[in-house]
């Protein structure tokens, strides 16, 4: 079967950057306390006009110029999403409409914050898979607007989160290079630990679920790091042992931006001696399915990363979810090669469809405090 890679990425993250300090005011909490309890320090938030399909598009648009390929290459463009712009069609097929995907199958998918690293194995499968003439390249997308599900009076929700998409650009590799392994969990007997609860079949919206605050998002964040710090390092390490890889040949570690004390404890546990942890929640927050794609176009636009580099994605959510990914990096920018086969060199000028916008990459190595001002 064909080897199948990540050759293109991008992100968007609106343009409004919500402050701990105006998050504090409506939870009754300070900057200090949400820096000390979650390592986060700002979020964007979409503009009123903005729904997810919005930002997936964005992303999506910036993944294909640095993959240099047009939307009507594409076989599949998938969404990873819990906060669609609504209950059907799919958002992803509005992204389609709206890239001029003409040929691509589009569907969304839903593992909550875990959405991402399930639709990359979804639509890796199905390219692995495709026939002699068949398009061979997908659109795997990341996106969500919490802030329209938010309680901003819930201080153990309201400053955790933030808006945006990444999305990434499937297709084939070098051998030797692309995805190799992926595990999929779920533990349902935890679904409660994340919900909305109301807005559904089982409990359609209603003026008592609106005043009841049903539709906002809630959370048991003590069961949810209980379930990460129980099932991440074991799950990490067997994905490692069943593709005959040892943790110290790992060089990158791409984790769901959910909180960053939670992360940073949770480090050394993971027993990756050699790999850096990049975190992009100090400016970004947790932005749900994009996560994880947020945080790789923010890799891909400052250079950290060296075609062959063996790096680990890891994302974890309601349901409950885990996701995690091993692959050799396919995107080659530290010879200045893009995709397109030009020349150009990465002298600080992020590379075409990447967003230019985004801000500063924090990699933790282990001498390193990951949550250092």
């Amino acid at each position: 079967m064909q080897s199948i890679g990540i050759i293109g990425v991008g992100s968007y993250l609106p343009e409004a950057i919500i402050s701990n300090a105006e998050i504090g005011l409506g939870a009754g909490v300070t900057d200090e306390w949400i820096v000390r309890k979650t390592g986060i320090r700002e979020r964007r938030r979409a503009a009123p006009h903005e729904a997810t399909s919005d930002l997936a598009v964005a992303a999506a648009r910036r993944a294909l110029r640095r993959a240099g390929l047009t939307a009507d290459q594409l076989a599949y463009v998938v969404v990873a999403t819990s906060t669609p712009d609504h209950p059907q069609p799919a958002t992803a097929a509005l992204v389609q409409h709206r890239i001029g995907a003409r040929r691509a199958a589009a569907f969304d998918v839903n593992a909550v914050c875990s959405g991402f690293v399930y639709a990359l194995k979804t639509v890796e499968k199905l390219l692995a898979g495709a026939a002699e003439g068949e398009p061979r390249h997908g659109l795997v997308i990341g996106a969500d607007v919490y802030s329209r599900i938010l309680d901003y009076g819930d201080r153990r929700t309201a400053a955790l989160f933030g808006d945006g998409a990444g999305a990434t650009v499937l297709g084939p590799v070098a051998p030797g290079l692309g995805l190799r392994e992926i595990s999929l969990v779920s533990r349902g007997d935890a679904h409660h630990l994340i919900e909305v609860t109301a807005g559904g079949s089982r409990r359609p919206p209603s003026p008592q679920t609106v005043s009841d605050g049903d539709h906002w998002f809630r959370m048991d964040g003590r069961g949810v790091r209980s379930f990460v710090t129980r099932t991440l390092p074991y799950e990490t390490g067997r994905l490692l042992r069943r593709a005959g890889v040892s943790p110290d040949a790992v060089r990158h570690f791409v984790p769901h931006q959910a909180n960053g004390i939670m992360l940073a404890e949770l480090w050394p546990d993971l027993g990756l001696p050699r790999a850096a942890l990049h975190l992009t929640l100090e400016r970004y927050a947790n932005t749900g399915a994009a996560s994880v794609p947020v945080t790789l176009a923010e890799m891909d636009r400052e250079g950290v990363t060296a075609p062959g580099d063996l790096v680990v994605l890891a994302a974890f959510g309601g349901g409950m979810s885990l996701g995690i990914a091993l692959l050799n990096w396919a995107l080659g920018q530290r010879d200045g090669a893009l995709p397109d086969g030009s020349a150009e060199r990465h002298d600080g000028a992020p590379p075409p469809g990447v967003d230019s916008s985004a801000g500063h990459l924090l990699t933790v190595g282990d001498r390193l405090s990951p949550l250092a001002p």
